[in-house]
This record gives C-alpha cells, structure tokens and sequence, in this order.
C-alpha cells in the first residue's frame, strides 16, 4: 500500500443514483475540520462551491488553507476523495486505480456503480458501516438500562412480562436505553405517553402496568402517580433509582461487562433521521386528515433502535398522545395485524438482516391493502432498492426530495433517501462533518492510509483493498 493520504480531493455534491437532481447540498467537510487536517499535514482540494448548499463559501474553505479545484479537476491525480453521498458514474473513471473513495457508498443498493468502481480498481471505505470498536457506552446510557432491569426485576421473576404493559410518561433523552431494554424484555405492550396525561386518558391501569418515568424531566402537573399506585399500577422512578444506586450499579456494570469489539456508526445523523421523517409523517397526516386531533390518533413506531428513538422523540414532542412502540414480538407476521390496524401514522425504524430483505415484509402491501385506512401515513426510515428491499413492500426504491411520497392503496408512503435533508440540512452537514474529522484523525487515524486499517473502518471497506 502507498501509505498516507496526502492529498485529498472534496467532492461537491452532483447528480448521482442516490442523487437525482442534485438535491442534496450538504458538504462531507465544512471549513473548520478542512483546516484541522490541513494542520495535520494532508494538502487539501475542494470543489468549488462545494459549501455554498448549506452556507460555506470558497472564500472560507480558502482561508482554512485548502486550493479550490475544479469539478474536472477534483478527482484527479488524489490519493483519497470525500464525498458524502456516491459518485455519480461518469466521474468514477476520473479516479485513478489505487485511490481511495470515502463516502456513504450502500454499495450493494447500486450494484452497477459498485461494479464500475471495482473494474476501476478503487477502494472504496463506506462511511455508514464504520462502527465504533470498541464499543462505547455513556453511564447516562447503563443508567436507563439499569433502572428499567430493575423496575423488571420482580415481573421478571414471577414469569408475568408477556402480560405486563409498560408505560414510559414523557420521552426524554434520559429515557432512551430504558426505553430499549423495556423493548428488549418483551411485554404486552410499550407505550410512550404525553407528559401532561390525565388519569381519565388512560385505558391501562391495574397490576399489569407499570409506568416508569424520570421525575427529572416529568413534573406530575395532574398529580397522576398517586392515583396510578392506588390502583395497584407499578410506578417507578429513574431519578430516584439514581440517587440511591445510580453511581454503584453503573461502576458495577462496567466491572461485568466488557464492551463489545464494535459498536454504533461512527458516521450517523440516526436520530435526527427518525425525527426528520416522523416530522413529515405528521404533516402528510394533517395534510391528508385535516383536523386531526394528535392526542387521539393511532400512532405506531416499529423499532426503538437510533432512528426509532428520533421518531419517538419528535411524535412526543408535537403532542401525540401515545406512541406505540413495537419490538420484535409485536412485528412478527400475524401478530403485528392488532397494531397495524386502523392505524393513521406507521413509522418503520425496524431494520431486517440482508438475508431476509425482499423475502419478508413487516408492512406488507396486503396490510395496505386491508388493515391501513385510506388517508393515512407510513414512513420508511429504514429504504431499499430493488436489490436489497426495504420492510416496507410498498417501497421498491427510496423517495427522493423531487417526489418524496406516494399513494398505495389510499395510504401515503414516503421512504426519503436523506431523511436529514427534510430541513436539517445545514445542522446534519456540521454534525457529519465532525464525525468524518475525528475517523480521519482521531482513534482510527484514516488519515493515515490502508496499510493498517483500524478495526471499525477494516469492516468498511466495501471495495479493494488495491494498490
């Protein structure tokens, strides 16, 4: 291998399979981290206007020390390219064979371009499958999980989850892992309710239910908690189990639990794409049920992994009364016909393994079909191509900005590729920008060629590795 990148080429973003149009606008690197690896050493290129889409001009990408280049120019005579998105085909010839191209590549969702680039000889590093390695974990994260373990524990142990119904009051950041590993556990049912609920909204009471909350973001404004515990609901208290165990147990779990040797996309905008798409969801649902009271509408999320936790946040937050949320029990074929029914809003957040893409459905067209009511919504956070299907049957290939939606059956679909783009565009861009800074030179020093690729990126390198 020829060692280090040197000299780096930052693409602009074109017209391209992922692209049509050239809508999305976002840059791989903003001006401030093009300056941080200036500073470690590597010559940088950029395309010209290649900010301008979400607000940085030349002048700055110029002041941060880097030449503006050409679009004939960019992808010559460089070791590395940047790029967000996939090149489009006709610049992949531009490269020449041994050079490196990083971008969100989803090379087996494009097997033309995928076959090009690899008769091109050029490597190719797909951002969305760097993970980090080893994994990492944020005690607020081993908090959440910790406290819903122990909320569980005595449902656990009398063998009663798969008739329990949990009840989260109020999505909070803090609520997060407690919210998966309650999904994780397999009850009943998971809801995630308003934080002002009244006890006279509640249809779940009783020895089956238990609501947990974190008395640090909910304030109890309708005095709801006594009245639950006297009807013999349990209820209990993240902030509390904090304050009593908090410190001890996560020291505790660290103790026992090694991480794993990979984690999470280093490379992610996750939870902004869940809240992007439940956001549209909810305006196609107003569009489409005028008047509609979100208090009282049926709302379903499949999946509480990164994106499921965006959509959970935003449909929370815009005032929908409850969120269902279903786990893998709750979406298997049959089973999740009670959840789909007469539902106004479906978000898909449930990925599938590859080797079940286009041979199982978890939304089917048959459930569109039967079950959905005309006029109302499901949003694909999750996308496909005809090569590798989204749980979404209805969806044979992503959306695009030029046409974001369709109609099936009377129901909306929309499966936005970028769900980001849906006005977050700018913010994405910083947050994207400083994810690929720190793989390039943080912990997995890509900056510093093929020749020892750390673990994380190794398993990204979807193409080559050629010389």
């Amino acid at each position: 291998m020829a060692g280090a990148f040197k000299r780096i080429g930052l693409a602009r973003e074109c017209e391209s399979p992922e692209n049509p149009g050239g809508m999305e606008k976002r840059v791989a690197l903003v001006p401030e981290d093009v300056r941080a690896l200036v500073e470690a050493g590597a010559e940088i290129a950029v395309e010209a206007g290649a900010g301008e889409g979400v607000g940085f001009t030349d002048e700055e990408y110029l002041a941060a020390g880097a030449a503006i280049e050409s679009a004939s120019e960019i992808y010559r005579n460089k070791d590395l390219v940047i790029k967000f998105k996939g090149p489009s085909m006709a610049s992949i010839p531009e490269m020449a064979p041994g050079c490196t191209l990083f971008c969100m590549a989803h090379f087996h969702s494009y097997p033309e371009r995928a076959a090009l680039l690899e008769q091109q000889r050029i490597n190719v590093i797909a951002m969305e499958e760097v993970l980090e390695s080893p994994k990492s974990q944020s005690d607020l994260r081993i908090l959440g999980r910790l406290a819903m373990n122990d909320a569980l524990t005595p449902i656990m142990e009398d063998n009663t989850i798969g008739g329990t119904r949990i009840r989260v009051l109020q999505w909070s950041p803090r609520l997060d892992a407690a919210i998966r590993r309650a999904g994780n556990r397999d009850p009943r049912s998971l809801d995630v309710l308003q934080g002002d609920s009244r006890y006279e909204e509640l249809n779940k009471l009783g020895t089956e239910a238990l609501y947990f909350y974190d008395s640090d973001s909910f304030a109890d404004r309708h005095g709801l908690l006594p009245r639950l515990q006297q009807d013999g609901c349990r209820v209990y208290d993240l902030a509390r189990f904090e304050a009593e165990r908090g410190e001890e147990a996560t020291t505790a779990y660290r103790a026992q639990h090694p991480p794993h040797p990979f984690g999470m996309r280093r490379i992610q905008c996750l939870h902004e794409t869940g809240r992007a798409g439940a956001r549209y969801g909810l305006k196609l649902l107003r569009d489409n049920k005028p008047g509609i009271d979100l208090r009282n509408a049926r709302v379903v999320v499949l999946g509480y992994g990164n994106v499921g936790q965006g959509a959970i946040h935003e449909l929370n937050d815009q005032g929908v009364g409850c969120v269902n949320v279903l786990g893998r029990t709750h979406t298997m074929h049959g089973r999740i016909d009670f959840w789909l029914r007469d539902a106004d809003l479906i978000v898909n957040g449930a990925e599938q393994p590859k080797e079940l893409r286009g041979l199982n459905y978890l939304v089917s067209n048959e459930h569109l079909d039967t079950l959905v009511p005309d006029g109302s919504v499901v949003i694909d956070l999750v996308g496909g191509s005809p090569t590798n299907r989204s749980p979404v049957e209805a969806v044979l290939n992503c959306t695009f900005l030029t046409d974001p939606h369709f109609v099936h059956s009377g129901v909306t679909v929309s499966s936005l590729w970028g769900w980001p783009m849906m006005g977050m565009m700018r913010d994405t861009a910083l947050r994207y920008s400083s994810q690929i800074r720190d793989v390039l030179l943080g912990p997995e020093q890509l900056v510093a060629g093929l020749d020892d690729l750390a673990a994380g990126v190794e398993r990204a390198l979807v193409c080559g590795p050629f010389e």
